[in-house]
């Protein structure tokens, strides 16, 4: 299963930034996971920091512009061909692209997770380095999701 993913799509509040400002995590891990997958950044962009935070990354942001965020981040996620994605977050309205992605990941963070993202998840992480890093040594992956 990790050895198609290609896209990692993350959640941007609450995943990859605390109010609005970029983790530290985020900006030592990011560079690295940009060498190996296509990164993508989707966010309601709560605090309107997203695209300044995350200008000297070599990803994708997108913006939510809809009234419901939760079908519009599982609309972007399939355009990017399901069984190629793994997605990060902790919201509500991350639950149907953590369910849609071949590996989700719920991250139980700062600000905590959404029940209902918990039960969506194949994995869950209580720090935003065990989520990223999982992908950059891909060996703890097969261990987790080992049937």
């Amino acid at each position: 299963m990790h050895r198609n993913i290609k896209h990692i799509v993350l959640d941007y509040n609450g995943t990859l930034a605390k109010d609005g400002i970029l983790k530290e995590d985020a900006k030592r891990l990011l560079p690295l996971l940009a060498q190996q997958y296509t990164l993508h950044v989707i966010t309601a962009d709560t605090f309107g920091s997203v695209k300044k935070e995350l200008k000297d990354f070599d990803l994708h942001v997108k913006v939510l512009q809809s009234d419901d965020h939760t079908l519009e981040k599982e609309a972007y996620i399939s355009t990017l061909h399901v069984k190629e994605c793994a997605a990060v977050g902790n919201g509500n309205n991350d639950v149907r692209m953590l369910q849609e992605a071949a590996i989700g990941i719920c991250l139980l963070g700062n600000e905590g997770c959404s029940t209902k993202t918990l039960l969506a998840s194949d994995i869950v992480c209580k720090s935003l380095s065990e989520a990223l890093e999982l992908f950059l040594y891909p060996k703890r992956l097969i261990a987790t999701l080992r049937i």
